[in-house]
C-alpha cells in the first residue's frame, strides 16, 4: 500500500502539470534512485553548505503559492478541455406531454439472481404528464401511477 501512495505522490499528474508532492511541499521529491545513481540534483545539494542550501529551500516555498496557483489554472483549463469533450457526445432530448417513453430502472445494477446481464435495464412505458423547463419530466405508467419529477437523462 505505501509503494502505491509513493508512486501516486511522486508520478506527474496532467490535469496539474505536477506532482501531488510538490505542491504539498513546494520541491519534487529525491527518489530512492536518485541516492543509488548520483543525480545532478544531488550532486549540487551536496556541495552546498546548510545556509546555502537554505536559501534555494526559502525560494520554493515563497513561489509554492504561485505553483499552486498555476496547477489549480491548469486544472480548470482541463477540465474545460474534458467538458467540450463530452458535450460534443451529449444528444439533448425533449419530450412534448403525451408521448410515450422508457425510464432508467433504479437501482441500474440489478442482481445476477433476477436474470443477471439479460434483463431490461429500462421500466415503461411511461406517458408523459407534464414537462417542466428544467429537463424534468412527471410521468404516469398504464396503471395511472405516478412516478417523478424525474431527469429528462433517465
Amino acid at each position: 500500500m505505501q509503494e502505491a501512495l509513493w508512486a501516486y505522490r511522486t508520478t506527474h499528474r496532467t490535469p496539474t502539470q505536477a506532482t501531488p508532492c510538490s505542491l504539498v511541499y513546494g520541491v519534487e521529491t529525491v527518489l530512492p534512485l536518485e541516492h543509488q545513481i548520483p543525480s545532478l540534483r544531488l550532486a549540487i545539494q551536496e556541495g552546498l553548505t546548510k545556509k546555502e542550501n537554505a536559501r534555494p529551500c526559502l525560494e520554493e516555498l515563497e513561489s509554492l503559492d504561485e505553483k499552486r496557483l498555476e496547477a489549480q489554472q491548469s486544472l480548470e483549463c482541463y477540465q474545460a478541455r474534458l467538458s467540450r469533450t463530452f458535450n460534443k457526445k451529449v444528444r439533448l432530448r425533449s419530450f412534448q406531454v403525451g408521448d410515450q417513453v422508457l425510464a432508467v430502472r433504479r437501482p441500474i445494477i440489478t442482481s445476477c439472481k433476477s436474470g443477471g446481464k439479460f434483463t431490461s435495464k429500462w421500466d415503461g412505458p411511461y406517458v408523459v404528464q407534464e414537462a417542466y423547463s428544467s429537463g424534468a419530466y412527471k410521468l404516469v405508467n398504464t396503471d395511472g401511477m405516478r412516478i417523478g419529477p424525474i431527469n429528462g437523462k433517465f
